[in-house]
């Protein structure tokens, strides 16, 4: 038996229902792989952590106070990072609007003098913890920068690493406060 060259062929509604189905089925393994990677790299609450800390201008962050008025972003980054430096501008414009706390970290970036050369030199504005040694890191188990935890009553709800947008954050952040 032959098969015609006519029942071969697809019709052009075939060929896009067959593209469809590909770029959703590459999108859907992207998704699963991502989350993956993300859940396995994300950072981990410590047993004991401290969530009363310093900042590199001397001032008293207490995290699990923030936390119990709303959720709050802790966002560790380093000045030496290069992805830090596409994410960090969109943790600015979260910690600006003023709707939820945020508290960053600085991860090996310096003495306290070169960290705030750095934020000045960028126009940051966000609230400081310089982590000089990576001590602070190291007990949430952190893998990579940029990290991002959302605490709650001072537990941690979400962990998260890599490039995220302002609406994925603030979705985030809005879900703590709900659940």
């Amino acid at each position: 038996m032959r098969k015609t060259t006519q029942t071969l062929k697809k019709t052009p509604t075939q060929k896009v229902l067959s593209v469809f189905k590909t770029v959703l089925l590459y999108a859907l393994m992207f998704i699963v792989i991502y989350t993956a990677i993300n859940w396995w790299r994300q950072p981990i609450m410590p047993a004991n952590p401290q969530l009363q800390l310093t900042d590199y201008q001397s001032q008293t962050i207490n995290l699990a106070a923030l936390s119990h008025e709303q959720p709050t972003l802790v966002y560790f980054w380093g000045t030496w990072c290069s992805v830090c430096s596409i994410t960090s501008p969109t943790i600015d414009k979260l910690a600006s609007a003023g709707n939820y706390p945020v508290v960053t970290i600085a991860v090996k970036s310096g003495s306290d003098q070169e960290l705030q050369s750095y934020l000045n030199q960028n126009s940051y504005d966000f609230m400081t913890i310089n982590d000089q040694e990576g001590s602070i890191f190291a007990d949430w188990q952190g893998q990579v920068t940029p990290s991002y935890v959302v605490l709650k009553d001072g537990e941690m709800t979400q962990g998260l690493t890599g490039i995220q947008p302002l609406w994925s954050l603030k979705l985030r952040l809005w879900l703590s406060s709900i659940f």
